[in-house]
């Protein structure tokens, strides 16, 4: 969405104006006074946003104002800085009345205290599965989802007509191209990247946590070095150094950028965030399904942004209003995305964006995607998964050795 410089000067100028009246203010200043039908007479709603949501969300704070009395402060934060800042603040009765975030951190704040679940009602079967899925903890919805993200294959269609449905074949396609990489991801030379080799990881059965029937992961089920594990480990070995040389940790993300972005390959893996810059270097972009390297479908992890209520908030029946009521609808969710550039999370607004062939594609692979585990035991996993994965890309004489005691060392930090 393209926005005119002065219209945004106008808005840093009101915005930071807001950020100086509200300095050191919390939820606990303005209570609202409820109403019969659950709503509120007057009173203050604070909202923590990035920069983008802020001017995504200014006219629907100025019509809930005029349709319940109740100003909607947008405050702007680093969005980087966000979780921790809510972390600290609300258990003082400090912070905001509601805040945006990821919905993994959703396990860390329950575990804490610091949220309160919002009563989406019937209003949850308007939302994209996935999206309810990743807010639901503990059987109870702990966040107003608006964006659903996921990574997927960005094809250069200038090399490549198509993105062949398995990994090897995607491989060999890369190599008629005559490029200087087949194909790239980002890696780091001792973490490697969980997530983003995640989806052929799914392709071989394997997961990190059980899940429970409701989409819900069981913490008490750590799966990841099961025999599907073992076997993708196999696999991740076989690409790295001691094999076809394919995954390269010497390509970080902005690396394998730079190479996607000056048409040295013609499958890049990666999200959303980076279609922009490689239609800016004149590439013609298409958006295509990950191939499988496994035999199964190829399964990425699903992030879903979300607006969270502070369990500190004195206007939680107000707050809950807002967002279930005015954040909810076709309109507001639509302004999100245009601003964030994300599919949106109702699904009336999910399928209206996929007019655009880009977020179509993203939407396509979404489809297929699990979320992220929000539990907090997910904490545990990661260092060790991608150490380990690093490990295996460098070379290993017994890789499904490897991934037990990777497994091993994680079942011993969750106890």
């Amino acid at each position: 969405m393209k926005v005119k410089k002065k219209g945004m000067l106008a808005t840093g100028m009101v915005v930071a104006a807001s950020i100086l009246a509200l300095a050191g203010c919390s939820s606990s200043g303005t209570t609202a006074t409820p109403t019969d039908d659950g709503t509120a007479a007057s009173g203050t709603l604070t909202v923590w946003v990035d920069a983008d949501r802020a001017r995504a969300l200014e006219d629907v704070a100025k019509t809930f104002e005029q349709e319940k009395g109740v100003k909607v402060n947008l405050v702007v934060k680093d969005y980087g800085k966000i979780r921790d800042e809510f972390t600290a603040q609300v258990p003082t009765g400090k912070g905001p009345d509601i805040t945006i975030g990821g919905h993994d951190w959703i396990g860390a704040f329950v575990k804490d205290g610091i949220v309160a679940p919002v009563e989406l009602g019937d209003k949850s079967a308007d939302f994209e599965k996935v999206a309810v899925e990743a807010v639901t903890y503990d059987g109870k919805t702990y966040g107003l989802p608006y964006a659903i993200e996921n990574i997927a294959i960005l094809r250069n269609t200038a090399l490549a007509s198509s993105t062949p449905a398995t990994y090897d074949e995607m491989i060999a396609a890369g190599r008629a191209a005559g490029t200087e990489y087949p194909f790239v991801v980002g890696l780091d030379p001792q973490a490697s990247d969980p997530y983003h080799l995640y989806p052929f990881q799914t392709s071989f059965g394997s997961s990190v946590f059980a899940r429970n029937a409701d989409g819900s992961y069981d913490a008490s089920k750590l799966t990841i070095g099961d025999e599907a594990g073992q076997g993708f480990a196999a696999w991740l070995t076989a690409q790295g150094d001691t094999g076809t040389k394919v995954l390269n940790l010497n390509l970080s993300g902005d690396l394998a950028k730079e190479a996607f972005n000056a048409g040295k390959s013609p499958y890049f893996l990666t999200g959303p965030w980076n279609v922009a810059d490689a239609q800016k270097a004149g590439i013609d972009v298409s958006v295509d399904a990950i191939p499988s390297a496994g035999g199964q479908t190829a399964q990425p992890f699903a992030g879903v942004q979300a607006f969270f209520l502070s369990a500190k908030s004195n206007n939680a029946l107000i707050a809950n209003e807002f967002l279930v009521n005015y954040i909810a609808t076709a309109d507001v969710q639509t302004k999100l995305f245009e601003a964030g550039g994300r599919p949106p999370a109702l699904t009336e607004s999910f399928k209206a964006a996929q007019s655009d062939p880009i977020v179509a594609g993203f939407a396509a692979v979404g489809q297929n995607a699990v979320p992220m585990p929000s539990i907090p035991e997910m904490g545990s996993v990661w260092d060790d998964w991608g150490k380990t994965e690093a490990a295996l890309i460098k070379g290993s004489s017994d890789p499904a050795g490897d991934w037990v005691k990777m497994a091993d060392s994680i079942q011993a930090k969750l106890g």
